[in-house]
């Protein structure tokens, strides 16, 4: 609605200046089409400025910002500068208007491209505006190429439980690119699926995904994995990956880590000792009368006296829960009540 009377009052302003450069000493004595003629321009042009601002729904604020103030501070620079150098100014003559000009513009310019490449590095407050390199209460999430190639970052991506930007290094993305060029059929196979995941997340337009090319002086001549470190010192969020090395890397520099496979292991089923469940048995243990079996999450359960029923579904009682760095494994004990499966047999 606020936008709606802005517009009508824009839209009416302009008619009242209208009227005024009509009515003004400057068209007395002019054709008499002349004020019409301005008179439907300048209703032409409001209706176009109204219809672009209509047209550009969407505004990023980061640009916004930095041309307006990149414009503001090339204005005062300028100002400054013509007021030293007036008495060199004033010996040019006539010219010395274009000086000025062209003075201004190329301050302006390269204030504002000064802006736009480091609006993400600076931190300015105004009243009930914030402008920070990151959204307030939010940490960007770096990916690692680990975990962009494994995918599961793009199923968890759209459960909607991360709101959080996701930044892909341009440095990933060329290892990622090495890979799939790779003369080697299986990396070649792993690189593609990471630039297939890439490309499902940008498709996707719940996700923010932003492709860092910035090439930052502290990153010359580290190795990838350090390169994210610092990336993600740099920006203050948190390395995304799956690699093992990385992560003890990343907590050695102080830097968060979200590991993906400590993210599936903490959603697995907890089994408690005395607890029964089926499960079937796929093939026999090390141990003489073990058998083995697997949840749907991939949980490898240990069977005593389950040997004999291999290929059956069987109940079974949880004994013991053994969590080592490969994952959860579930020791169980044959209970002598078989499912319908096993009965039917």
């Amino acid at each position: 609605m606020a936008l709606v009377i802005l517009r009508f009052v824009f839209m009416f302003v302009a008619v009242g200046l209208t009227t005024l450069l009509v009515r003004s000493d400057a068209m007395q004595g002019q054709a008499d089409w002349l004020p019409w003629v301005c008179f439907f321009s300048v209703l032409v042009g409001a209706a176009v400025v109204i219809a672009f601002d209509m047209f550009m729904s969407y505004k990023e604020i980061g640009t916004i910002s930095a041309v307006y103030f990149g414009v503001i501070v090339g204005m005062v620079l300028t100002y400054a500068l013509t007021i030293a150098l007036a008495p060199l100014l004033d010996l040019v003559g006539d010219s010395r208007d274009v000086i000025r000009i062209g003075l201004g513009v190329v301050l302006c310019y390269m204030c504002i491209s000064i802006l736009l490449q480091t609006k993400d590095d600076f931190r300015f407050i105004i009243p009930y505006v914030e402008f920070s390199k990151e959204v307030k209460g939010l940490k960007p999430y770096i990916l690692d190429t680990s975990v962009v190639i494994d995918g599961r970052i793009a199923d968890l991506v759209e459960t909607d439980i991360l709101d959080n930007t996701l930044i892909m290094p341009r440095f990933v993305l060329a290892e990622l690119q090495r890979i799939a060029d790779s003369s080697d059929k299986l990396r070649r196979s792993r690189g593609r699926r990471g630039l297939d995941i890439l490309n499902r997340l940008r498709g996707d337009k719940n996700v923010d995904l932003q492709i860092f090319d910035r090439e930052l002086p502290e990153l010359a001549g580290q190795p990838v994995d350090m390169k994210l470190v610092l990336l993600a010192k740099h920006m203050e969020g948190k390395v995304v990956t799956g690699d093992y090395n990385l992560n003890k890397v990343a907590r050695l520099h102080n830097v968060p880590v979200i590991n993906l496979n400590d993210i599936a292991n903490s959603l697995k089923p907890v089994y408690l000792p005395g607890e029964g469940f089926s499960v079937r048995i796929v093939k026999p243990g090390e141990s003489p009368g073990q058998g083995v079996g697997y949840l749907d999450d991939g949980t490898m359960i240990v069977i005593e006296d389950g040997r004999d029923h291999v290929g059956h579904t069987v109940e079974i009682t949880v004994t013991s829960v053994l969590q080592t760095s490969a994952g959860r494994m579930i020791f169980g004990r044959f209970e002598a009540r078989t499912s319908q499966q096993t009965q039917a047999k």
